[in-house]
């Protein structure tokens, strides 16, 4: 398929073709949902636009444990609906539609009382493959096995040995939230979608009692834009209830925000060779395979301070440090701790009783004509609520319009992955590259890879990794605002890397090489090359301040201390 470029150019020409001439969908929002909305409405064939105030998957969708799961827990809660559909996704993303960023990924589960817990816990995750398998979607994992205490040391040599009598091993999947985000709208752009980050609704159109269109504030440019649209579906997530308002209109139902925050260890840290998953007193612990690093996580608590800069309190890290030491014979401690990152799940409270036990449920609503929104759920089921969502707005159109097909549609890199996993060594030889570079590349660009690899074969410097992050190429960089719409430092090291995560320094010494390296593709001058360095080490400061206060109102006070958006 043909790849879209998302660079200054593509978006200068989104927005304006955006306000030239009707859509038939204007999506709000580009986390894991708008953007899922977006690449559905225009595969059934609807002219379609996506705008963005802040960058792809800045909210919640960047910032979760980066898991595409069943949710074995909501076996336990009697929701077979929901992990019979989330199973169903998840075996789809493995196989079919993004096989280049969905990956398996095993999890052992410690067994604290001999007998009934092994019969219990282990009826549960057999339920869990069966239901799996009966999908015919289970085939890309392997199935669940009992354990031994001794085998479990053996496989997970971290846990201490009063802290299990035996244990069961499962396999789910995981991905890098973020960018498979940047990934659908990519895709969806490649199918035609009109998209536009950094691009916010400050208001909506209205004729009569509906709802015709947008105006648009570029955030960046300054000017203003009005988008006029057949439907316009609100895919905002937790700030749903915001964008509600600019309707003026009451609400069927309002989200909630659910905090859940991340520790970031190194591989060393923790001796296993699989993920932990952890029972608490309110809910579950992961300790998640990722890289050379492990994510802890998460906690949930209620949050009702900025949405846009969740922050994690010191009083949060103690909490995730005190329950995953509970189980490792070596304790973790602060000094342990790479990167911190916190995130807003947008929970469903209904007005009445009914939808106050939505929860990680998804709804989706016409609350006056013109205007679709949709909200709650589960990053796993993001397919599913797009669907849902445009089914809603179609049936607003009063046309014929086809049917969803997102189900047959590969996201962009996936076709071809596999020949060109299939022959990396061979890459490797011919561009110069170690074998394990070209594994990095493929498993986070897919066969757009080679897109990559033409910018090193034009200049080999492009080949060098970052000198305070090696795990990235310097090619990397100057991709993700060429082809990927960063367009900003944090943007880079922050989604479309991992770095702010995943270094000690939470990326401050890859700022400067970054933005140099950000600068000829977005026409930066020393001036604002200074600005964006200088505003990234103030966000890194505010963070790590938040880090250090007792409570949520301290913690966000201290974070709020940096400013946003970077001036051009």
């Amino acid at each position: 398929m043909r790849t879209a470029a998302l660079g200054p150019a593509q978006r200068a020409e989104s927005l304006a073709g955006m306000a030239e001439r009707e859509l038939d969908v204007l999506v709000v929002g580009a986390g894991v949902v708008g953007a899922g909305t977006a690449l559905d409405a225009v595969t059934r064939g609807l002219s379609t636009g996506l705008v963005e105030a802040r960058d792809w998957a800045s909210g919640t969708s960047s910032r979760s444990s980066k898991l595409i799961h069943g949710g074995l827990r909501y076996l336990e809660m009697l929701d077979f609906p929901l992990v019979r559909e989330a199973l169903k996704e998840r075996g789809l993303l493995l196989e079919r539609l993004a096989p280049h960023l969905v990956k398996p990924v095993p999890f052992l589960y410690p067994l604290q009382h001999k007998g009934w817990e092994r019969w219990y816990a282990g009826s549960g995750v057999a339920l869990y493959d069966g239901m799996s398998m009966a999908r015919g979607h289970g085939r890309g994992l392997p199935l669940h096995r009992h354990l031994t205490r001794h085998h479990a040391l053996r496989i997970a040599p971290c846990l201490k040995k009063d802290a299990l009598v035996g244990a069961l091993q499962y396999y789910d999947a995981q991905m890098d939230d973020a960018r498979y985000v940047a990934t659908l709208v990519r895709t969806a752009a490649s199918y035609g979608a009109k998209v536009a980050n950094r691009a916010r609704v400050t208001g909506f159109l209205r004729e009569g009692e509906r709802v015709v269109g947008a105006r648009v504030q570029d955030v960046e440019g300054g000017g203003e834009y009005e988008i006029r649209a057949r439907q316009i579906v609100n895919a905002t997530g937790v700030w749903t209830d915001d964008t509600q308002a600019m309707v003026g209109e009451r609400g069927q139902f309002h989200v909630r925000a659910s905090k859940g925050i991340h520790l970031v260890v190194p591989k060393d840290r923790i001796h296993s060779t699989t993920g932990l998953i952890l029972r608490t007193e309110k809910s579950v612990l992961f300790v998640i395979p990722w890289g050379r690093h492990w994510i802890v996580g998460t906690t949930d608590t209620d949050w009702d301070l900025d949405k846009a800069h969740p922050a994690a309190s010191s009083a949060d890290i103690d909490y995730l440090l005190e329950h995953v030491n509970s189980v490792l014979a070596v304790p973790l401690t602060r000094d342990d701790v790479q990167g911190v990152y916190a995130g807003l799940r947008p929970l469903l409270a209904g007005e009445s009783e009914a939808t106050s036990k939505l929860s990680r449920e998804h709804i989706v609503a016409h609350p006056v004509p013109g205007l679709v929104v949709v909200a709650g759920g589960k990053y796993t089921t993001y397919r599913v609520m797009a669907k849902d969502a445009v089914d809603a707005a179609v049936h607003g159109l009063d046309q014929r319009v086809a049917e969803c097909v997102t189900e047959d549609v590969p996201l962009l890199g996936a076709e071809g992955y596999r020949a060109l996993w299939n022959a990396r060594a061979r890459i490797a030889a011919s561009t110069g590259l170690h074998v394990v570079r070209v594994e990095h590349l493929l498993n986070r660009y897919g066969s757009a890879a080679e897109e990559v690899l033409d910018l090193i074969a034009s200049d080999s410097s492009m080949g060098e990794p970052l000198q305070a992050a090696d795990d990235y190429l310097r090619a990397e960089v100057v991709y993700a605002a060429s082809h990927e719409g960063a367009r900003h430092l944090d943007d880079v090291l922050t989604r479309r890397t991992r770095i702010s995560i995943e270094t000690f320094d939470r990326g401050t010494r890859s700022a400067r090489e970054a933005a140099e390296l950000m600068a000829p593709v977005l026409g930066w001058d020393e001036g604002q090359i200074e600005r964006e360095v200088e505003h990234y080490r103030k966000r890194v400061e505010a963070e790590r301040e938040s880090q250090r206060q007792p409570d949520d109102l301290t913690a966000d006070a201290a974070r709020l201390g940096a400013p946003d958006i970077v001036p051009l």
